[in-house]
């Protein structure tokens, strides 16, 4: 029942109430200063994103990895699943680091999750956005790699809306970016006011 009220006093439905009760009994006393350089190179790197989407992250090579990783383990699934699942192992991968971090728990590290899954979708609307123009080099196990976008959309009769479907990626990244930001911001906001009060790193 005092869940309940908590929620109703702060508008915020329980489980996430509980979710942020939880993150700051976490995140007192522990050190915020080194998480707090990580965070200004991921917003750094997001902003990169945002305004060039030509710039790459340290996250870059290992997201290009599970894309083609993506690929080999849905080759099983016909051509369509197998061009679909390389894009979606790379949202899919940092979605799951989250949770992982979430169960650890570890929320900062969950935070860093985020601002991952961020970079993996302002790559990926990048990449959707190309499906017409075919501009980008593209890696491949083969000589001659397909574009997965241009083949996908094509198939579903969509390949005109590739800018469109781009910019919603574009607009999902921002957000995920942007609360990813608040939440680490928050979680060191606590670390630090309560330095002192308990030796955790």
């Amino acid at each position: 029942m005092g869940k309940i009220e908590a929620a109703n006093a702060t508008g915020l439905p329980p489980w996430l109430e509980e979710f942020l009760h939880d993150a700051q009994d976490w995140a007192r006393g522990r050190v915020w200063l080194p998480r707090a350089i990580l965070l200004l190179y991921l917003v750094y790197a997001d902003v990169r994103l945002f305004r060039d989407t030509e710039s790459s992250t340290m996250f870059s090579g290992i997201t290009l990895g599970i894309h083609e990783l993506g690929h080999v383990i849905f080759s099983f699934a016909g051509h369509f699943i197998m061009s679909l699942m390389g894009s979606g192992m790379q949202v899919l991968v940092p979605i799951v680091v989250i949770l992982v971090f979430i169960r650890q728990p570890d929320y900062f590290g969950a935070a860093v999750g985020g601002f991952w899954l961020s970079f993996s979708l302002f790559e990926l609307a990048r990449y959707v956005g190309d499906a017409r123009a075919m501009q980008l080099p593209l890696v491949g196990l083969g000589d001659d790699p397909e574009h997965d976008w241009h083949y996908l959309l094509g198939t579903l009769g969509l390949l005109k809306l590739d800018t469109a479907f781009a910019f919603l990626i574009r607009v999902a990244a921002t957000l995920t970016g942007a609360a990813s930001l608040a939440f680490a911001v928050w979680l060191l906001m606590i670390m630090a006011r309560s330095k002192g009060r308990r030796s955790v790193a």
